[in-house]
């Protein structure tokens, strides 16, 4: 069964620091990472390379949930985050990896992001749009440098 690799580049104005701990403190993940209209619930998260992580999205509009976690594969502080994803829906079979890559630039941070072994299931475009929107929350909440 054929899958899907999306590929995703992004600068931010913010620190690779900053960045780096979005993807791995859960109630970041769980504000930034679930597309418009999906909530995120996070049932655990131990990011060290062999820790595991599971969450659920929700659709807000049907309340219909899908579940999925997997293992942090490898992480090299403020510069890499490569861990496994795999739904808990027996109808999207397979797993997934994602490779996040961090490099400090002049104005933040360049991010590059490729994930592959999207279920064939799941349309490559739509997953291009559930990045997109998360992608446009990741800045909203690393570009804010917001005073206590």
């Amino acid at each position: 069964m054929t899958t899907g690799t999306i590929n995703l580049h992004r600068v931010l104005r913010a620190p690779p620091e900053r960045v780096y701990r979005a993807f791995l403190e859960a109630d970041a993940v769980a504000k930034w990472l679930p597309p418009y209209g999906y909530t995120c619930q996070i049932h655990h998260l131990d990011p060290k390379t062999g820790g595991s992580h599971k969450m659920s999205f929700r659709n807000f509009s049907t309340g219909i949930s899908q579940s999925f976690g997997g293992v942090y594969l490898e992480l090299v502080p403020f510069e890499k985050i490569r861990y496994s994803d795999q739904f808990d829906d027996p109808n999207l079979p397979g797993q997934m990896q994602t490779t996040i890559t961090l490099r400090q630039v002049a104005c933040g941070t360049d991010i590059t992001i490729v994930q592959e072994g999207v279920p064939a299931v799941i349309p490559v475009e739509m997953c291009y749009l559930g990045w997109q929107d998360s992608l446009m929350q990741l800045a909203r909440l690393v570009e804010a440098d917001t005073p206590d």
